[in-house]
């Protein structure tokens, strides 16, 4: 994000707690169009596969099918991930919001907060369908524990290492990396002729603090301590972000022009030979869509460091996609309506597998499209070494600033300033006294 939209969305943030009682969306007509008819709906869908455009084009179809069974009309806009936060935290202070939305589901507890979101109790659980249609780890990330969860789920993802057989082949390597250490030493033997051994996404805010937060976990670190108070600049998380940032800073095996990536240019290099590893989440989509054939790559876990064991074995967060309702919709009834049509098993397995990623809704797991050895590598992942990021109220603060400070040290990178422990250190320490108070 641009540093004017972080000052934009800190300030939103520090009126969340004054504005929480009257915060909701589907009313206003500049956020959500004119929704006091039943037959009405406005739909924030996030950015899932290689283009906005590419997103209309599965989205809308899915939409008529909602009106013909229904009778109610959906306005779907496709909202980038550079975007969306900021204009759900606009939309939770003005009213002018959505009906329905997607929210990244490490968001989940922080909008929460905010009160704009209908929560999902029993009930409302029972109006799309129950409750227990849904994996239980997946109901972990929709909100902050002991409270009725904000969201559902929606589309479920791991992060896994994508590795290009053919350019591993060509370099001698037999397998993928299963530590950082042969990662570099890899990703090393593989940089050359104009080709890089890794592609990052340097300017995706999203993006940087999710590898922080796997390394930090791997580093035994935790953002936030116990009592919800902002850990940032420990020294484990300064080796952490450090460690992602020499990449580009002092390792050289991703590209110098990675630190400007945004909007899933590293998969395009990934895709296009220039880098023959990516970290990503269900990254198959993007790649077909690119003309990569699946059976080019390999999906493994993301490196952990040598003997990790516990949470520092690490290789994950919890990733995924998470279906929301502002509570003040005008259209309540038919916003659920969409909600049970949404994580309904057809759907289910027609969106997921469009976007390559895992349904959370059990009855849709068992079609043959999720048994590709990309989704079965990454469904291992998120059983067994995935961690939820914080489940706190300043959650989307702390993504927003953390990954905004990973940012700016990538660009330093760049431009080839040194990274060293202390401007590593200056730029969290920056990040944590903008945290907003509990």
């Amino acid at each position: 994000m641009r540093i004017n939209r972080l000052a934009a969305a800190t300030a939103v943030v520090a009126t969340l707690a004054l504005t929480a009682t009257a915060c909701g969306g589907g009313s206003g007509s500049s956020g959500s169009g004119d929704n006091s008819s039943p037959k009405t709906l406005t739909y924030w869908a996030s950015n899932q596969g290689p283009s906005v455009e590419a997103d209309k084009a599965t989205l809308e179809p899915e939409l008529r099918k909602f009106e013909q069974q229904t009778g109610i009309k959906v306005k779907l806009e496709v909202i980038p991930w550079s975007d969306l936060l900021n204009r759900i935290l606009a939309a939770t202070t003005s009213g002018q919001g959505p009906d329905v939305l997607n929210i990244g589901n490490t968001w989940s507890a922080s909008l929460q907060a905010t009160g704009a979101l209908l929560p999902f109790d029993d009930a409302t659980f029972g109006k799309i369908g129950g409750k227990d249609r849904f994996l239980p780890a997946t109901l972990a990330s929709a909100g902050a524990a002991g409270k009725d969860p904000a969201a559902v789920p929606l589309y479920s993802m791991a992060y896994g290492l994508y590795y290009n057989k053919k350019l591993f082949q060509a370099a001698g390597i037999q397998r993928p990396p299963a530590t950082w250490d042969e990662l570099v030493a890899d990703g090393q033997k593989l940089t050359k002729d104009g080709k890089y051994g890794l592609a990052v996404e340097g300017g995706n805010g999203s993006e940087n603090v999710h590898h922080a937060f796997t390394l930090a976990k791997q580093h035994g670190a935790d953002f936030f301590d116990a009592s919800g108070k902002p850990t940032f600049d420990s020294p484990a998380a300064v080796a952490a972000v450090k460690q992602y940032v020499d990449f580009i800073a002092k390792d050289k095996i991703a590209a110098a022009g990675n630190a400007e990536y945004a909007n899933n240019q590293s998969v395009t290099d990934f895709a296009t030979g220039k880098a023959a590893m990516l970290m990503w989440q269900a990254a198959g989509a993007n790649l077909k869509s690119h003309g990569m054939n699946p059976d080019d790559y390999g999906v493994a876990p993301v490196p952990i460091p040598a003997g990790a064991s516990g949470a520092q074995a690490t290789s994950s967060m919890v990733a995924g996609i998470n279906l929301a309702v502002f509570k003040n919709s005008k259209n309540l009834d038919g916003a659920l309506n969409f909600v049970k049509f949404m994580t309904g098993k057809d759907e289910q397995i027609q969106l997921n597998k469009t976007y390559g990623s895992i349904p959370p809704v059990t009855d849709a797991q068992g079609d043959a499209a999720f048994a590709t050895p990309e989704l079965e590598a990454l469904t291992k992942v998120l059983g067994t070494s995935a961690q939820p990021l914080p489940q706190v109220a300043n959650e989307s603060q702390f993504e927003t600033l953390v990954g905004t400070a990973v940012k700016n040290l990538f660009a330093s990178a760049a431009a080839g300033k040194p990274i060293t422990d202390d401007s590593v250190k200056a730029e969290l320490t920056k990040a944590q006294q903008q945290m907003p108070a509990n």
